[in-house]
């Protein structure tokens, strides 16, 4: 973290008098001391991050990927396939990513060969940033007692343990420590409609953030979830009747308002950040307030 400077401009009067046989002469003399105070400023500057999970400009991965550049670090970016390669390798050259590589996490050996391009390019790392999550479409739109076993268990090894796996990739380019910083939903500890298999998930992915932070702990490693508000996004896009959920986050939020996609990505700057290096195994909700709110009637 560096600290940048301000200057400030203070005027002290110095009245010099000076006294002479006949008359005295006053003389005015104004001063300017210079002094230096210190602003703080969020600063990733040396900082080399991999972010998973863009689809395209409105993927809250985006976001984050924006404000980590924008405050100076080195990015890593990745695309699920060929059909996706053309929306998100704009994005990479916006931000001239120096590391831009396929990641389905589905196909054995592809996270091992991006974890192997950025130890040979880079030799560390010091954040990553997870935003990937999948379910067939007829168990997100059908009833969780009607998933399949392997439907479950596709959807599992997507959202949750491809994190986990992740985790385990990074920790020995980690070695002075850093941040994995991951993406949930307020379904993962409240039934929401239509969320169905999405919400068992996502719970076992934000406990996966608890004993990862006390695994990795001791290596200066944190682990934290974001539970990201409703945006439309392109994942959103596949929850039925997501038009309500928006309302509704509208209509019973403290905020009343949904979220905008650079509050989350403003969240993964504080996460990635020496300015929440004693915040770990946390979800942080960014949600505007919704997730505190019972039975409340308007």
């Amino acid at each position: 973290m560096v600290l940048g400077t301000r200057r400030v401009r203070r005027s002290t009067r110095i009245a010099i008098i000076a006294i002479g046989t006949d008359l005295a002469i006053a003389h005015l003399i104004d001063t300017v001391l210079t002094q230096e105070d210190p602003m703080e400023a969020l600063d990733l500057t040396r900082r080399r991050g991999l972010v998973v999970g863009i689809a395209n400009e409105h993927s809250l991965a985006w976001s984050a990927a924006q404000h980590f550049r924008n405050a100076g670090a080195d990015l890593a970016l990745t695309y699920l396939n060929d059909k996706a390669k053309p929306f998100v390798e704009p994005l990479a050259r916006q931000i001239s990513a120096p590391i831009f590589l396929p990641c389905n996490v589905s196909e054995p050996g592809q996270l091992e060969a991006l974890f192997e391009a950025i130890r040979q390019q880079w030799g560390r790392l010091d954040f990553l940033f997870h935003a990937i999550a999948w379910a067939r479409k007829q168990d997100l739109h059908g009833r969780l007692i009607d998933c399949s076993a392997d439907g479950f268990a596709e959807s599992m090894l997507v959202s949750c343990h491809s994190f986990i796996h992740m985790a385990k990739l990074a920790e020995p380019l980690l070695d002075k420590g850093g941040s994995l910083m991951t993406l949930s939903y307020y379904g993962a500890e409240k039934v929401v409609d239509h969320y169905n298999v999405m919400g068992p998930v996502k719970a076992a992915l934000e406990a996966s953030v608890r004993y990862l932070a006390h695994e990795l702990g001791p290596k200066a490693i944190r682990v934290n979830a974001i539970s990201a508000g409703a945006v439309k996004t392109r994942a959103a896009s596949g929850i039925e009747h997501f038009d309500e959920l928006l309302n509704e986050t509208v209509q019973k939020a403290p905020l009343r308002r949904t979220i905008d996609a650079c509050e989350v990505g403003r969240a993964a700057l504080l996460l990635a950040s020496d300015y929440a290096t004693a915040i770990t195994g946390e979800i942080l909700y960014v949600d505007a307030g919704f997730h505190i709110e019972g039975m409340v009637f308007h």
